[in-house]
Parts: C-alpha cells; structure tokens; sequence
C-alpha cells in the first residue's frame, strides 16, 4: 500500500487535492479530522484538544486504511499538527511527537502557497503562509522523508501530484 500524506500551511489546497487524488486511483482518503472536531466544539481550543484531534485523526486514518486500493491519501498528518500545538502553544505533546516519529508515509505532498486565500471562520493565518510553508520544509527535511513541494493552479497541482504518485507506483 503506497501512503501519501498531503502536507502544508492553511488554505493551499490540501482536501480538494486528496479527494481528487483519491477519485482518480479509485482509492479511499482520510480528511481532516480537526474541522469536524473544531466545529463542534463551543469554546476556543486547547492544547489537550490538538492532543484530541491526533488521536482522533489516527483511528480515521486507521478506518479508511482498510478499504484503500494501492494508494491511501492523508488530507492531514501528525506534523499539521506538531506545528499547530508549537506555534500555537509553544510546546508539542509527547503523543504526537511519538506518532510524528512513527509515521511511514511514500511520499509528502507540500502545498505551496500561491494559490489566494480562501477565508473560513477554522483559518487563523492568513499572513504567516511562507512562514508556515518554510516551517514545514525544515521538518520535512529534517525528517529525512520523500516530499515534493507542490505549487501552481489546482489543475497543476494535481498534475504535478499524478506524476510524482505514478513514479512510485511503476512496477
């Protein structure tokens, strides 16, 4: 099974790209489950609800896995939300640094941040895109993991993506 994680700031792109991803390899995505957890909550979050939300991302992650054909796409992976709690609060559980480190994925699709800011009440950046993106290259390349940075209009995107996934899957 070829897993790709889809990785990257706010607002690039990243669940249009997995569900389209996921219809064009006839295959299963797991999406983000922070937005549902984010809506239903009626108070701002804590560092224990990141914590909520990677144990809740990996038992979808674990669902969805189960009926993946070949390839399985991630809209969102424990280094969202490394990120997250650092930047939001300073620190990172021992929980999803353990799961960060445990992850195997082929291939890291980074999002870059060309595309225009699409505002929804769960954003919270829209001016630190490059910081965010420059954060996420450091990690990745720190964790010595097969990423490409993905870049260019939807369309792009996903072409770029296709050829990146059909490399990997060639026999």
């Amino acid at each position: 099974m070829l897993k790709i994680a889809v990785t990257g700031p706010e607002s690039t792109g990243k669940s249009t790209i997995s569900e389209k991803l996921a219809r064009r390899y006839h295959t299963t995505w797991v999406p983000e489950f922070a937005r549902t957890y984010i809506e239903n909550l009626n108070r701002p979050y804590t560092l224990a609800d990141i914590e909520a939300i990677a144990q809740g991302q990996l038992a979808l992650e674990q669902q969805q896995i189960q009926q993946a054909q070949k390839v399985f796409f991630s809209d969102t992976d424990m280094l969202v939300l490394k990120i997250w709690s650092e930047h939001a609060f300073g620190y990172c559980p021992a929980f999803i640094a353990e799961k960060l480190a445990q992850q195997e994925y082929d291939l890291y699709l980074l999002m870059g941040v060309d595309l225009p800011w699409e505002p929804d009440p769960q954003r919270e950046h829209p001016h630190l895109r490059q910081f965010f993106y420059d954060w996420y290259k450091r990690e990745l390349q720190a964790l010595k993991v097969n990423f490409v940075e993905i870049y260019g209009t939807y369309e792009q995107r996903f072409q770029l993506a296709c050829q990146q996934i059909d490399e990997l899957l060639k026999p």
